[in-house]
């Protein structure tokens, strides 16, 4: 296990992009100035967005990781009790969510396998109706199928990896399903991730997620909070943020 995880890690580790110096203090930086003029937008594109939700569309299940609709998916069930919890709501489109990955992925993936704290991941798709597709919809679903493969974390870091630098151009079937193949998905298990993915066995839950985000007041992304408490990303570093977690574990 030991051994697909480690490969795992080096096959998206190697596709995303490292920080250098000072530069996780100017991404965050940046993320807060998206964020600033996002947070006006996205609280009306997430209500609008949820008043035409049908969860009648796609399968019912729930993936790996997720205990009931509406609920975000813990990627690393086996936590302990006692470390604390970081929520995350993000879009797979969302340009900022990409930048927080790119400044703070490595140390969040980090943390998570290593039961530092309770990693749990809510994916939104409410950017479909403000780009006018379908792409966060269905890398949300791909994504939740490859929790079923035990893959969710490598998925998600690697479909941040070769996100669009054009928002709005989203991403393809065969894109979505190549980062599958490069998080360790492999032989039978490609082939149920194909048939998940195709059936959008997950899509209902998808579509709570998003309703129940916005009933919690979740109106931009990425949102993060640590214990429930809305995390500040202005003047974030890995070094802050190592020392908030470690302030928050009982």
């Amino acid at each position: 296990m030991a051994s697909k995880t480690s490969d795992r890690r080096a096959k998206i580790e190697a596709a995303t992009p490292k920080s250098r110096g000072g530069a996780n203090r100017i991404v965050v930086a940046t993320v807060v100035a998206v964020l600033a003029i996002a947070a006006i937008v996205a609280g009306v594109i997430i209500a609008d967005q949820n008043k035409k939700s049908d969860l009648s569309k796609g399968g019912s299940s729930l993936p790996v990781g997720a205990s009931a609709m509406g609920v975000g998916l813990v990627a690393n069930p086996s936590a302990p009790a006692n470390v604390p919890t970081l929520d995350i709501w993000a879009d797979f489109q969302c340009p900022a969510c990409k930048q927080f990955e790119d400044a703070f992925g490595n140390q969040v993936n980090e943390m998570a396998q290593n039961n530092q704290l309770r990693l749990r991941v809510h994916m939104l798709s409410f950017l479909d109706k403000n780009l006018n597709n379908d792409s966060s919809n269905r890398s949300a679903n791909a994504a939740f199928c490859a929790a079923d493969q035990d893959a969710f974390l490598p998925y998600f870091r690697g479909l941040y990896a070769i996100q669009p630098a054009q928002e709005g151009k989203g991403y393809t079937d065969a894109q979505l399903r190549q980062v599958a193949e490069a998080s360790g998905i492999n032989g039978a298990g490609v082939d149920r991730w194909q048939k998940c993915y195709d059936a959008r066995d997950h899509n209902q839950y998808v579509e709570s997620v998003q309703t129940q985000s916005a009933k919690d007041g979740v109106n931009s992304t990425p949102t993060i909070k640590l214990n429930g408490k809305p995390l500040q990303l202005q003047g974030l570093t890995p070094q802050t943020f190592a020392a908030q977690v470690k302030a928050a574990t009982q």
